[in-house]
């Protein structure tokens, strides 16, 4: 059981078992402590919420988390979160992680479309630019069909009139 009187060593092999947990009970001490961290956010990414803040700002721990697991984006720094690179990385691994990248970058086209191939819903992230943009709506329902209710209220409202003509005609 770690703790915090356990040694480097002993928080070492726990974190390669169980990252967060480990990191969690981990003293201050070791939590700020880089081979510790990056071992832990190796083995479980969101392990990235108990390291120091110094280290959530380190952009090489940084992208070894996201890289595990596109969620741990929540817990890194505005400026880490404008991070393309950082943000590309978060959302190949999940496309949720689309949620924490910043502003700008969930109205690149390249980083929404990279989330999208992981999850059409992703969307929903997107800027209101890219839920207009009918090739990028066509990637997210491609993927997901529930997605289309993250799309523009104006392409939600073409495709009903595209599925009533087609019903009318009957193709």
């Amino acid at each position: 059981m770690i703790n915090g009187k356990s040694t480097k060593a002993e928080v070492l092999e726990a974190v390669k078992q169980d990252g967060a947990s480990a990191l969690y009970w981990a003293s201050e001490e070791l939590q700020g402590d880089r081979d510790v961290v990056m071992a832990a956010v190796k083995q479980e990414g969101y392990a990235l919420k108990y390291a120091s803040e110094e280290l959530q700002n380190d952009r090489e721990v940084v992208l070894e988390a996201v890289k595990q697991n596109g969620h741990a984006l929540m817990c890194v720094s505005e400026e880490l979160k404008a991070d393309r690179e950082v943000a590309l990385a978060a959302v190949r691994k999940n496309g949720w992680g689309l949620e924490y990248a910043s502003s700008e970058l969930r109205g690149d086209r390249e980083v929404v479309l990279e989330a999208l191939k992981q999850n059409g819903c992703a969307l929903w992230f997107a800027s209101e630019e890219l839920q207009g943009d009918r090739d990028v709506v066509m990637a997210a329902v491609r993927k997901d069909w529930d997605a289309l209710k993250y799309a523009s209220e104006e392409l939600q409202k073409e495709l009903r009139l595209l599925l009533t003509v087609v019903a009318l005609v009957g193709w």
